[in-house]
């Protein structure tokens, strides 16, 4: 059952959303905004958003229990790891832990707690870099 408060959980149904008519909302942090695409809970659970890091914005060491995806849109994402620009694809497996920021601001696509528990790869693909792609694989050619 969907709960009374989920956000477009009911993956029956097909759906289009135009971001670029939705409004900026207020994150937890200041420095940080958001486009909530899904959410299964108010700020645990199943989740997926467009995020918005204003120049300077970080945040504290913390874990992603059920995983973490991203895909750098615009700017440079970054965290103790490495900086990531737009085109990057990053997967944090299940109980990864890192202190996101971006220096000078970036907008992202994020989607949390939807891996499973023995998924545990960490992965990054410049999907910008021809040379990093997989001739073949899914029929792609290069």
């Amino acid at each position: 059952m969907i709960k009374s408060d989920a956000l477009n959980m009911d993956f029956s149904q097909r759906l289009v959303i135009k971001t670029s008519e939705m409004s900026w909302e207020d994150s937890p942090h200041e420095l940080v905004k958001r486009k909530k695409l899904e959410r299964e809970d108010a700020e645990t659970g199943h989740a997926t958003s467009i995020v918005r890091y204003l120049p300077g914005a970080h945040f504290k060491s913390h874990p992603h229990p059920r995983g973490e995806e991203i895909f750098v849109l615009d700017g440079i994402f970054s965290d103790e790891y490495g900086d990531y620009p737009s085109g990057t694809y990053i997967r944090n497996p299940p109980n990864f832990s890192h202190a996101p920021f971006s220096k000078y601001g970036c907008e992202i696509l994020v989607k949390l707690n939807q891996f499973h528990s023995e998924d545990s790869g960490r992965v990054i693909i410049k999907t910008n870099d021809p040379s990093g792609w997989r001739p073949g694989y899914g029929g792609l050619e290069v």
